[in-house]
């Protein structure tokens, strides 16, 4: 059936995968490697703050595990020992009941689109609705104003969009916690929307049968630092013996092109962001087709180029092997530490006392 049964709007029941009261995190992620999520989406669509396309590719085939804020596993552990709290915030404000299904559901039509809802929401009329806990910072809670108004985060929108499709329900709500207090939440809803559904379907459809299960890798498309990170996890460390990768048409034009925007960016008085960003994202898939490899060649036209992209390490101590150094041995580290000095320059304005 395609994905255009969606306008159809019959309604459906999700079926159930696996109860997950008693998984262990390693079989919930097995579990979920099964089909596509709601947090996934977000990389198909090329929205995701932290990961592409590829890392969920690389995922779905067990070949490289990808946690969403896995940078930050503090954060990700505060949502979760959180999640909680915010729920019961989300009720004593709405007066709404809450409750949870331990269970993992899919599709009956897109077997491949799972959820895993975090609660149900009772609502006064009878129906149900999805609720979502989210938790953040106090400097990023502005993610949730677009131009002054109230909006939900893409990469979270596509979530909630998701399992309103799978479970068909048709409201989702989110609750974010930002500050250490009840009245530093913020509460959001979406409806569904059925052309949105559609062509969701449609671009998980595509990764799903024609990279998961074809086996192969989709393109990188997203942000340069997400690439040049992505191939940093998939091929690991610089290896100086790897062979010259030779580029094919396709990467030789992709080069072309990040040398005539470096050649722009010389001539403009002006920086201009986006040639930035192009740059970084064509230097990221060169990287990533470089993978282990510290050079490739290639010619375009009569001209013969090479591209080195060399390991430079130095050793040094971070915070943490600083702070560790301390407190082991303490002797070591007053004798070796120094302490530097520098004033800071300030003006400031007050008014004058009436005489």
């Amino acid at each position: 059936m395609t994905a255009g049964s969606v306008t159809q709007r019959a309604r459906h029941a999700p079926l159930v995968l696996v109860e997950t009261a008693n998984l262990s995190r390693n079989e919930w992620l097995a579990y979920r490697r099964r089909g596509i999520g709601g947090s996934d989406v977000a990389s198909i669509f090329g929205i995701s703050p932290f990961r592409t396309a590829r890392d969920l590719y690389f995922d779905k085939l067990d070949i490289a595990s990808v946690e969403e804020d896995e940078g930050n596993w503090v954060a990700m552990e505060m949502g979760n020992l959180l999640e909680p709290l915010v729920a019961k915030i989300f009720a004593k404000k709405t007066g709404y009941k809450i409750y949870q299904i331990k269970k993992m559901f899919y599709h009956p039509l897109y077997p491949f689109m799972l959820a895993d809802v975090d609660y149900f929401v009772k609502l006064p009329d009878g129906t149900t609705a999805i609720l979502e806990i989210k938790t953040t910072n106090y400097n990023a809670r502005d993610s949730w104003w677009l131009d002054g108004a109230e909006t939900v985060p893409v990469y979270y929108e596509s979530q909630g969009r998701h399992y309103m499709a799978v479970t068909d329900i048709d409201r989702v709500f989110f609750c974010c916690l930002y500050g250490n207090n009840e009245e530093e939440v913020i509460i959001r809803e979406i409806r569904r929307d059925y052309a949105y559904e559609e062509e969701m379907i449609f671009l998980e459809q595509e990764f799903w049968d024609n990279h998961v299960l074809a086996k192969l890798p989709p393109p990188y498309w997203e942000p340069g630092n997400l690439i040049m990170e992505s191939a940093r996890r998939h091929f690991g460390a610089a290896d100086p013996d790897a062979p010259v990768v030779e580029l094919n048409s396709s990467m030789s034009a992709k080069l072309i092109r990040y040398l005539q925007l470096q050649e722009e960016k010389k001539n403009m008085e002006v920086n201009s962001k986006q040639i930035d960003k192009e740059l970084q994202r064509l230097k990221g898939i060169l990287v990533s087709e470089m993978g282990t490899s510290c050079a490739a060649v290639c010619r375009y036209g009569e001209v013969n180029y090479t591209i080195t992209y060399n390991p430079v390490r130095k050793t040094g101590i971070d915070k943490d092997g600083l702070l560790r150094l301390k407190l082991q041995y303490p002797d070591i580290y007053e004798q070796f530490i120094s302490t530097s000095e520098f004033r800071r320059f300030n003006v400031k304005a007050s008014a004058v006392d009436a005489a």
